[in-house]
């Protein structure tokens, strides 16, 4: 996979042949390995509307007992995790911040999917999902060694509410939640 570089002046770096022993703020990272994945984090119980139902609201229910935290394996010194993750939000563009060390999700006691448009009658399902974002980096500043790290952080959480009846979804956490929640040989179901 082809690395690409993000610039930063290095005014504020010390160099030295100990690069762990002094503070460098301002350096080079180069990104790569990145990769966006989708997990299921929630499901409601199967949902069935024997008449037709103008809102519903469900309680989603934790799959797992994970709790997602954002981690940087190896900050720099002089540059903290929550600056790191700064950095990567910088090199995808991201429209809003990615999660810092200071959030977690997965600890939340109660989470509901509310649907208030739409006639629903028949088979739907309900899930919550978190976008996960990794990456590795080499962050080099000055004549130090350059210090190769991971991050794994989140650029955002969301939920679904589909009928089975329906084509699958293009989502993966999506058809996940069909196949564990709606009826056997539903539409929704079917391998996409």
């Amino acid at each position: 996979m082809a690395a690409v570089v993000m610039v930063a002046g290095l005014t504020a770096c010390t160099g030295g042949t100990d690069d762990r022993a002094e503070a460098c703020t301002d350096g080079t990272y180069t990104w790569s390995g990145v990769q966006r994945s989708e997990k299921l984090t929630e499901l409601a119980d199967p949902i069935f509307f024997e008449k037709t139902t103008a809102s519903y609201s469900a309680k989603l229910k934790r799959v797992d007992d994970t709790v997602y935290r954002p981690t940087v394996s190896v900050p720099p010194k002089g540059v903290d995790a929550a600056g790191v993750i700064k950095a990567l939000g910088r090199h995808l563009k991201v429209e809003e911040p990615l999660a810092d060390p200071t959030e977690t999700y997965g600890l939340e006691d109660e989470h509901y999917f509310e649907s208030a448009t739409g006639d629903h009658k028949g088979a739907y399902y309900a899930w919550g999902y978190i976008k996960l974002v990794d990456a590795d980096f080499t962050y080099t500043c000055g004549s130090g060694e350059p210090i190769k790290g991971h991050v794994r952080t989140w650029d955002g959480t969301g939920s679904g509410f589909l009928p089975c009846a329906s084509e699958p979804s293009d989502i993966t956490t999506g058809r996940d939640a069909a196949v564990r929640t709606c009826p056997e040989g539903s539409p929704a179901t079917k391998a996409a």
